[in-house]
C-alpha cells in the first residue's frame, strides 16, 4: 500500500508540473494579417516584420513597449532590400501610420507619423537575398504641441 500512495504522489507531481508547463507557455501572437508574430518581436505590435525576420540584439536599443517604445531596432531578413521596402510600403498603412517621405536608393530610407510618434525605417542590402533594416521611433513633437 505504501508504495501505491508513492506512485500516486509522483504521478500527482507530474501531472502537476505539466500543467504548470503549459500555464507558462507564451501565448501565440498574430499580425495584421494574421501571420504568426516572432516572440522577438512580440513586444513591437505596432510595427509590421516580414517572416523570417532576425532581430540583432546587439544593435538593437529600444525603451519601453506596446504602442510606446522608442529606440531602434535592428533586424536582418532574407530578402532583398527592394521586397522590404515593398513590404512596408504595403504594411505600414495597415497599422495605421502615415507616410510622409520614402526615398528608395542604396540605403532607403523611409519616414512615417502615428499618433505622438515619428518612425524612421532605414534599408540596405547586405547581399542579393538579404537585407539589414533599422527602424528608430521617436516622439513626434509636431504632434505634441
Amino acid at each position: 500500500m505504501f508504495v501505491n500512495k508513492l506512485n500516486f504522489k509522483k504521478m500527482l507531481a507530474i501531472l502537476f508540473l505539466g500543467l504548470a508547463a503549459c500555464a507558462n507557455k507564451p501565448l501565440d501572437l498574430n499580425g495584421v494579417d494574421g501571420t504568426p508574430v516572432p516572440p522577438a518581436f512580440a513586444n513591437f505590435p505596432d510595427i509590421p516584420f516580414p517572416q523570417q525576420a532576425f532581430l540583432e540584439l546587439g544593435d538593437t536599443k529600444a525603451l519601453g513597449s506596446g504602442d510606446n517604445w522608442i529606440g531602434s531596432l535592428v533586424y536582418t531578413a532574407p530578402y532583398n532590400a527592394s521586397r522590404v521596402f515593398d513590404f512596408y510600403i504595403a504594411e505600414m498603412p495597415k497599422n495605421r501610420w502615415i507616410e510622409v517621405a520614402v526615398v528608395r536608393a542604396r540605403i532607403s530610407q523611409m519616414t512615417y507619423f502615428r499618433d505622438k510618434r515619428a518612425i524612421q525605417i532605414l534599408i540596405e542590402s547586405i547581399k542579393d537575398d538579404e537585407s539589414r533594416v533599422t527602424i528608430t521611433a521617436i516622439p513626434n513633437q509636431a504632434a505634441l504641441n
